[in-house]
């Protein structure tokens, strides 16, 4: 049996050693994806060892050293990194077998790289997910940003080059100007990062103090693109569709509005927060997240790039989260937790189905669609039952988080955010399904170029690789809703149900 503290290390060393052995295998592509594939199931394992403890109500740590009195990089094990970790592990295997059909299907260059990095990433995720305190999160933060640079400038163009800039000039400014300010004065005020059940800042600061600090800490996490630093995600869609995944559902993303939860529950303290004079120190930052919420659905609901048509759906759920969490009720937290797993599966399955798209058919934009569900009922199939989770829709897993979102904001009587729910749903609606109606109730052009500059090409689904990629993350969207036990229980535990 293989000890926790092991078992922790092993988590932040496996992806980092997959890297270098797919480096050396850069020469002989077959072996360099086995290997990448064999390192996604071996950190899965390794993640999964520690689940009966977490679920038992072990909190497993591990410190590798310390800086300064109070500052140490150090990792604890607690259901909300639990359940982060599992949601990266296993959507990276699926995203390693998508990633293999797209970038052969497509002719990519610089594929080792493009491997090496996203293993990298996944190391750095995991130093998220296990971070024991605020000050070990920033680093593993940043490391991420860093990491993830490369995979954004894949392509070498213009286009890539200024997308790249966007994503790392926002994410690291943010973090720099605002966390890292932010980081340093709870160190301050607290005499240590550690996360902590019920927060570290309790009777330390006021209400002005704690939602100036508050301010700090959620625009510095840029990764949960708030409105107005949301910018890098789709300036980030230049990048390779299975690089746009690993933003939007394995690691970036969900690194922000995770990083949004941890410390709103473990740093600052629900009900401190919700305890600091009238109204609650995080009411602010549901008008943001609600605006932010509305505002990105209705740029998505004009976007005829399929692209960037999901950038700005994932700006508006991302932002759900943040919502949520900033109720401060338990259902809604409860809510905001079940959210990063929903829209985990849901958005990488919307994600490979525009790649599979791409790939098959070469067509980038909503109104090229007409009919390609008669040509790509698989892919189109699986995109269908996605939308249906980002609308909050049975039978799939965003139905499950948006009702225990709404039935929190209800409880607690918090009527703005009722209204921007139900709001925003009708937006999703809005701008999910006529793309679903147009690929299958709509006939397809008379002659179909498939997008591919007036020349005949017909077409079918994409490679194989893609295809049972796709149907595997649309199959857990619908497996969540019918089987939430284990991210329920681990959201209940997060918030002490």
């Amino acid at each position: 049996m293989l000890a926790p503290e092991h078992a922790i290390a092993l988590a932040l060393a496996i992806p980092a050693i997959g890297a270098a052995l797919i480096s050396m295998a850069g020469r002989a592509p077959n072996l360099r994806e086995s290997i990448t594939l064999l390192t996604a199931v071996a950190l899965l394992g390794c993640v999964v060892t520690l689940l009966p403890l977490v679920s038992g109500g072990a909190r497993p740590s591990l410190t590798l050293f310390t800086l300064l009195p109070g500052l140490q990089i150090a990792f604890t094990v607690e259901p909300l990194g639990m359940l982060f970790a599992l949601i990266a592990s296993g959507l990276w295997i699926v995203n390693s077998l998508y990633s293999i059909g797209y970038m052969r299907g497509n002719g990519e260059s610089n594929q080792t790289r493009f491997y090496v990095c996203f293993a990298l990433a996944l190391a750095a995720t995991m130093g998220i997910a296990f971070a024991g305190n605020f000050f070990t999160l920033f680093v593993f933060y940043e490391l991420l940003t860093l990491i993830t640079f490369p995979l954004v400038t894949h392509q070498g163009t213009d286009a890539a080059r200024k997308g790249g800039r966007v994503y790392l000039g926002i994410l690291m400014g943010t973090s720099i100007a605002f966390l890292l300010p932010a980081l340093v004065f709870v160190w301050y005020v607290a005499g240590t990062t550690d996360f902590v059940a019920g927060g570290i800042l309790t009777g330390k600061l006021g209400h002005a103090g704690l939602a100036g600090l508050l301010a700090l800490c959620m625009f510095g996490i840029g990764k949960a693109a708030l409105m107005p630093f949301h910018r890098w995600l789709p300036a980030a869609m230049v990048a390779p569709t299975p690089v746009s995944a690993l933003l939007h559902a394995v690691a970036v993303v969900k690194a922000g509005v995770f990083s949004v939860v941890k410390v709103i529950v473990y740093i600052f303290g629900v009900d401190n927060l919700a305890g600091a004079g009238i109204g609650g120190a995080a009411d602010w930052l549901v008008v943001v997240a609600g605006f932010t919420i509305v505002a990105a659905s209705v740029i998505a609901l004009g976007a005829d790039n399929l692209k960037r048509r999901l950038a700005y759906s994932t700006v508006s759920q991302l932002s759900y989260v943040v919502m949520a969490a900033a109720v401060l009720a338990p259902l809604s937290l409860v809510g905001a937790v079940l959210h990063i797993a929903a829209h985990a599966v849901g958005k990488i399955t919307l994600f490979f189905a525009a790649g599979a798209i791409y790939t098959a058919a070469h067509k980038t934009e909503v109104s090229q669609l007409d009919g390609i569900g008669r040509r790509m009922p698989w892919t189109m199939g699986a995109f269908a039952i996605a939308a249906l989770s980002m609308i909050g829709l049975p039978p799939a897993a965003g139905f499950v988080s948006k009702w225990y979102m709404l039935s929190g904001a209800m409880a607690a009587q918090h009527w703005l955010a009722v209204g921007v729910i139900v709001v925003s749903t009708l937006l999703n609606a809005g701008y999910f399904l006529p793309i679903v109606y147009r690929a299958f109730f709509v006939a397809p052009p008379e002659h179909d170029h498939g997008g591919d500059h007036g020349h005949d090409h017909p077409h079918g689904e994409a490679p194989l690789l893609m295809v049972l990629a796709l149907c595997a993350t649309a199959a857990a969207t619908v497996l969540l809703f019918f089987l939430p036990d284990v991210p329920l229980a681990l959201a209940r535990q997060t918030i002490g149900l």
